[in-house]
């Protein structure tokens, strides 16, 4: 990490790729992703760690990006919401979101899923009463938060047994 004045340059991964980029010392992480690199999925919310809008993933864990200044990313692996999609495909867990109606206006979205991402790399699978208790720092205005607690525990549970309990469509020939 290079200092010079009141910027500070930053090099770290964002979603697998390399990034090093120059950003003021005092820059919160939110920001950096928002306004330096592009990444605008991270929401913004109440600035001040409550409301968990801006959660990301950092280096396997849960974190609230508003809580941190930029340069503590500095050698970090980073995954941000834009992450999840691939080749504009929802990805299974923005699918059971999408399936169980755990959004409505979208902007508490991010931080769920990033949790919700991050929940799934333990490896086990959690009750409703454990999901609502971790997902208890993201708010939600719209939801009432059954669809989101619905989603997670779909997704947790494919991806702890490996399975998609949802029916495959299959063609019939004809």
């Amino acid at each position: 990490m290079a200092v010079t004045s009141n910027e500070i340059e930053i090099s770290l991964r964002v979603n697998g790729e390399a990034v090093c980029e120059r950003a003021p010392s005092r820059m919160h992480a939110a920001d950096f992703l928002r306004q330096r690199l592009g990444r605008t999925g991270t929401h913004v919310g109440c600035e001040q760690g409550k409301c968990g809008m801006c959660t990301i993933e950092v280096n396997g864990q849960a974190v609230k990006s508003c809580l941190m200044l930029a340069a503590q990313l500095d050698g970090s692996e980073v995954r941000t919401v834009e992450s999840l999609a691939a080749d504009d495909q929802l990805s299974v867990l923005q699918q059971a979101f999408k399936r169980h109606h755990g959004l409505q206006c979208g902007f508490c979205t991010p931080g769920f899923l990033m949790l919700a991402t991050t929940l799934a790399a333990r490896g086990e699978v959690l009750s409703r009463e454990q999901i609502r208790n971790e997902i208890s720092g993201v708010l939600c205005r719209c939801t009432g938060y059954e669809g989101i607690v619905r989603a997670i525990e779909e997704y947790l549970q494919e991806q702890v047994a490996g399975v998609h309990p949802r029916p495959v469509l299959m063609e019939v020939a004809g």
